[in-house]
């Protein structure tokens, strides 16, 4: 859009930065990916098993998902994926072979577990991997190609070193918070945004939302189907910010109404098939609720198990 409302910006070529912002960002997700998966219920395929368990109708692979030996083959590999794929990515003599299974990994997760753009787009940034000429050759054949080799100090050196450090020390911090938070993230969930917890757990929830009328004292239990969809109803059953949110904007659509209520949840929750245990205190009213981000909520209650 720039160029075409201005073509003396077009260019062919960038700068390195730019790559190794995408490299770096892709090291961090991958590894902390990785190393989030070494614990008891990923290595002994208990969560592999949970989470295969709904896809046993699926076409042609359904009863093949549920085969135990393939269920630790994808766990560990899952763990030596992430761990390895940005290094194998970077050496030019597996880089060509690790693409490939790259595809493949990705492919599948996209098939099996549809989890969105995110596999597509770690595909894409692959493309960061490859020398220019290659990706030239390949896709972009009758393109003018920027072949010249030359080192360019820009004005702003200093500022993007500043700039740079700060954002990937906030993008290594951030995924290693729920270690400073009280309870484990497997079951409170605070810290588990943006450190990288990606397919790691089955969650179950079973709730209830209690709606108090604060001046008649009459209690109306909230129909979910009134309000969510079926995906936006199993989010609001096991996570503690969304369970949080969807009390705030009840209370936003009553007071419209002019009534003063309070809401009250009654929740339990099972955790890779253990189970099921109280998840909210029943007498925490969520309308008057502070949400912390950085530090434990004391409406969430703990669990008893390990």
């Amino acid at each position: 859009m720039d160029v075409k409302l201005n073509p003396n910006l077009k260019s062919y070529s960038m700068p390195q930065w730019v790559k190794w912002v995408i490299v770096i960002q892709l090291f961090i997700v991958y590894t902390y990916a990785s190393v989030a998966k070494l614990y008891p219920d990923w290595l002994n395929g208990n969560v592999m098993q949970l989470l295969m368990r709904s896809k046993s109708n699926y076409i042609f692979i359904g009863d093949l998902l549920q085969e135990k030996w393939l269920h630790y083959m994808l766990a560990y590999g899952g763990i030596l994926f992430d761990g390895l794929i940005v290094p194998l990515l970077l050496f030019k003599p597996t880089r060509k072979y690790a693409f490939f299974v790259s595809i493949f990994f990705h492919l599948f997760n996209s098939f099996v577990f549809q989890i969105g753009i995110f596999p597509y787009l770690s595909l894409a940034f692959s493309l960061f991997f490859f020398e220019p000429k290659t990706i030239q050759k390949l896709f972009l054949k009758k393109k003018l190609f920027y072949n010249k080799e030359e080192l360019i100090i820009t004005s702003y050196r200093k500022v993007l070193i500043g700039v740079g450090a700060v954002y990937f020390l906030i993008q290594t911090l951030l995924p290693i918070r729920h270690h400073f938070i009280k309870d484990n993230v497997l079951w409170t969930e605070e810290g588990h945004r943006l450190s990288w917890r990606m397919m790691l757990r089955a969650k179950y929830g079973i709730i209830e939302y209690r709606l108090v009328n604060n001046n008649t004292g009459k209690i109306h239990i909230v129909n979910l189907d009134d309000y969510l969809s079926e995906k936006q109803k199993r989010a609001a059953s096991t996570k503690p910010d969304i369970i949080w949110q969807f009390a705030q904007y009840l209370k936003r659509i009553f007071e419209k109404d002019g009534q003063d209520i309070s809401i009250y949840v009654d929740s339990k929750i099972s955790v890779n098939g253990k189970p099921f245990e109280a998840f909210i205190d029943p007498e925490a009213d969520l309308t008057n609720a502070p949400w912390n981000s950085f530090k434990h909520n004391d409406w969430i209650l703990p669990s008893k198990s390990d």
